[in-house]
């Protein structure tokens, strides 16, 4: 019996988005599964926004993978966004409503 290997990353620390928005890029080929986690450090009132999982196999190109999410509406408030079976690059990408905005921590977890 051996050990799964994780690692969780920190893709994005304390960023602000008011408008479309795309994370640093994470290479994780070696990964079956991750976990995109979306907590919320500020975020206006009347908040919305919703993020879509993207997947690539340069880290260049980018294609919608299918899993989206809401974005965390309150102060401290955690959504996730979970893919398999995709390629050697992840990321996500999203949107806000006009005039709203959320300063965000994204982190990733992945397991082998």
């Amino acid at each position: 019996m051996s050990v799964r290997r994780s690692y969780t990353a920190v893709v994005e620390r304390n960023v602000l988005w008011d408008r479309d928005f795309a994370t640093e890029p994470y290479e994780a080929a070696w990964a079956s599964e991750a976990i995109f986690f979306v907590r919320a450090l500020e975020v206006s009132p009347e908040f919305s926004g919703i993020a879509r999982v993207q997947i690539s196999a340069d880290g260049i190109h980018w294609v919608d993978e299918g899993t989206t999410f809401e974005l965390p509406w309150e102060v401290n408030a955690v959504t996730f966004g979970r893919v398999r079976h995709f390629g050697g690059w992840l990321r996500i990408v999203g949107g806000v409503q006009s005039r709203r905005e959320i300063r965000a921590l994204v982190s990733l977890a992945l397991k082998e």
